[in-house]
């Protein structure tokens, strides 16, 4: 298989984990594979990659922020099922 042939991998550089508890609840951020900030809201996110340098045009591009445990609307952590 030539390179050209392989699938194309993308690494965003900005990834979005999982929501943990708190108050209020937050997500961490990481940037270049570094954790930069809990970020409560979308709001955050963009303040915290324009400050890296970073212009997010589309937050459901998965080449720019991989959300993790959720989309960019999920910002309360899931209840347990019963």
């Amino acid at each position: 298989m030539t390179e050209s042939a392989s699938p194309r991998v993308s690494v965003p550089r900005i990834m979005v984990l999982g929501v943990q508890p708190g108050t209020p609840p937050f997500r961490i951020m990481e940037i270049d594979g570094e954790m930069v900030c809990e970020a409560k809201g979308i709001t955050d996110v963009l303040l915290v990659a324009a400050e890296y340098g970073i212009t997010v045009h589309d937050l459901d591009d998965p080449d720019v922020v991989r959300w993790v445990g959720g989309d960019k609307l999920t910002w309360m952590p899931r209840r347990g099922r019963r």
